[in-house]
């Protein structure tokens, strides 16, 4: 019994940060229909974003929790703005050409993002000078750490925020109606460039958070961090329904304890394989995901 409370802490733990990613995927998508493939490289820009203040205030924030929370509202300030940059810059000019112009530049932006990093940076990994490790609990036999438990508690903060932002404020009335009318909303005076830039913030506001507890709990980094982690976040968000938030999160737990059971019974070289054929095997079944709707496509 330990050992299988141990893989669902396993997978339950690793589906949090999944989660983070693929609630700016499910943002995006919802509102504008743009999915937006430099995301994952947002996450690891908040790792290096994380690591360059930590690197400079490395001797007032010292370390555990509270520092890793200091360095974590600091990169969610950075990856946010740059979001929102990169929506004014890259995106926002081509709503309305053809979608594979904008798949392109997401994918342009998301090679920049990597090798703008990989020169400022260097092409090596960088470690994590903060300890956030502390002690373990045991659970029935299982074992979990304290930094296990402190991040998945953030995690899981940062996601109840988050609806609540967009099922009680005006703000979150504003996304949920652009998502079912943009037209609509610019006749009744909302302003729909400021809105999807607010999406755009919180969306990579999250990633970013988790780049930095990604960082802080493996101890190193690297440019290339946030390709697979972004696929397989996008593979989450699509298993929940891409465009609901929830479903974002609960796609990122099944796909987060799919994982963990497969590593343990097949070993962590089927992890990617199994992860990415059951996505394949999932959409034959269910093609709008978990929580998804079919929709038609606007004219």
């Amino acid at each position: 019994m330990h050992h299988f409370i141990q893989l669902v802490v396993s997978g339950l733990f690793v589906g949090s940060f999944y989660a983070l990613v693929a609630l700016g995927y499910s943002m995006v998508y919802g509102i504008i229909k743009l999915l937006n493939f430099a995301h994952g490289d947002i996450y690891m820009l908040g790792a290096f974003a994380g690591f360059t203040v930590l690197s400079v205030g490395a001797g007032a924030l010292g370390g555990g929790l509270i520092a890793l929370i200091a360095i974590m509202i600091a990169a969610m300030a950075a990856t946010g703005t740059f979001g929102v940059i990169l929506e004014r810059v890259a995106y926002r000019p081509l709503r309305s050409a053809p979608r594979l112009s904008v798949l392109i530049t997401a994918v342009g932006a998301s090679f920049a993002l990597e090798y703008g990093i990989a020169v400022t940076f260097g092409p090596n990994p960088q470690v994590y000078q903060i300890g956030v490790t502390g002690g373990t609990l045991n659970i029935a036999g299982a074992r979990i750490t304290y930094a296990q438990l402190a991040m998945m508690a953030i995690a899981v903060l940062l996601m109840i925020a988050l609806d609540t932002l967009v099922r009680k404020t005006r703000s979150g009335r504003a996304m949920r109606a652009i998502a079912q009318d943009p037209k609509a909303c610019l006749l009744m005076g909302v302003n729909v460039d400021r809105v999807i830039a607010r999406t755009f913030f919180i969306g990579s506001a999250l990633a970013g958070a988790a780049g930095v507890m990604a960082g802080a709990y493996y101890g190193k980094i690297d440019f290339l961090m946030g390709f697979v982690i972004g696929l397989k976040a996008f593979t989450a968000a699509v298993i929940g329904g891409i465009g609901n938030l929830r479903g974002a999160v609960l796609g990122a737990v099944v796909l987060g304890l799919l994982e963990s059971f497969a590593v343990a019974y097949l070993g962590s070289e089927w992890r990617d394989v199994f992860a990415f054929g059951f996505l394949i095997l999932f959409l034959t079944v269910r093609p709008t995901g978990l929580l998804g709707e079919r929709v038609t496509e606007r004219v």
